[in-house]
């Protein structure tokens, strides 16, 4: 299969050299790789824009999921930035709300659209909703928002991994922050550079993060963690516009991620053996839900 590149390096280096956008050359490439008009590619992502606008919209109304363990959280963080007293910010707690709304109606088997998992998936969306009311980006600017950060995207699944049973929460939640770090920093006029420098600052910062979902379920600490990473994205991404850069390259920071998460154990990596799903809480819980013998009484 022939790709227009395979690594951020090559990524970068072509946007540069053709004067292009990263999101421009990752819609080159899904051109090149699906044989589809560029009017064909442009309509699915917006499609999948729609879907991510009405998860946001869904959660930001309040819900939960069956088994009880998350829901609501999202829409208590939107009453406490009203109070106009958050420390954050509005932007960041903005972005981290609409990640938790995105995530609390994936807990609650509503539809979302997987970036790059469902596990993951708060995280774009609620940085783009959330920078989207600092910069009025067009439909055209929000629709590329999401192929920059899938062109990051591809290019760890291909060199590494996005599965957190193979490579723990670094390789979903992880990767979502970096992706969208580098997707902000193009909506905001960086350089197709900085992007790359923004994706490396944030996947530093999530390197040996596990998974282990409380109950096998991706809730808790799931939903919190996709928070936790659309922070670290906004963060990241003003670092890089600023013009800080990361002392280890992009590409040798996914390769480092996929290293480690080969030398995590299983039962940190999605099978709930393991981590917060193996305290005495997590399996009081995972007994209260599946049932089976219940030891202590929780919290």
């Amino acid at each position: 299969m022939e790709y227009l590149f395979r690594n951020v390096r090559e990524l970068v280096e072509r946007a540069e050299q053709e004067n292009k956008l990263i999101s421009e050359v990752m819609i080159e490439q899904e051109m090149l790789v699906t044989e589809r008009s560029r009017e064909e590619i442009m309509k699915q992502m917006d499609r999948n824009l729609t879907v991510m606008e009405e998860a946001v919209e869904k959660g930001l109304k309040g819900v939960h999921s069956v088994s009880g363990l998350t829901g609501g959280d999202a829409v208590l963080l939107q009453e406490y930035m009203a109070k106009g007293n958050s420390l954050s910010g509005d932007l960041l707690l903005d972005a981290v709300s609409k990640a938790v709304a995105t995530n609390e109606v994936n807990a609650a088997m509503g539809t979302i659209c997987a970036t790059p998992t469902a596990g993951s998936a708060g995280v774009v969306p609620g940085t783009l909703f959330a920078v989207k009311n600092k910069l009025n980006p067009t439909r055209e600017q929000m629709i590329r928002f999401l192929f920059t950060s899938g062109a990051f995207g591809f290019v760890v699944a291909n060199n590494a991994s996005i599965s957190g049973a193979a490579g723990g929460c670094q390789a979903e939640v992880g990767s979502a922050a970096a992706m969208a770090a580098a997707a902000i920093v193009e909506m905001a006029g960086g350089t197709p550079q900085q992007s790359s420098e923004a994706f490396a600052i944030t996947m530093k910062n999530m390197l040996g993060l596990v998974c282990d979902p409380v109950a096998g379920l991706v809730e808790v600490p799931c939903v919190k963690r996709n928070a936790m990473g659309a922070a670290n994205s906004v963060v990241a991404a003003d670092m890089a516009l600023a013009g800080v850069k990361s002392r280890i390259p992009c590409d040798e920071v996914i390769g480092a991620m996929f290293e480690i998460g080969q030398s995590m154990p299983s039962a940190l990596r999605e099978t709930a053996k393991g981590g917060l799903a193996a305290t005495p809480t997590g399996k009081w819980l995972e007994a209260k839900i599946f049932g089976g013998a219940v030891v202590g009484s929780g919290r």
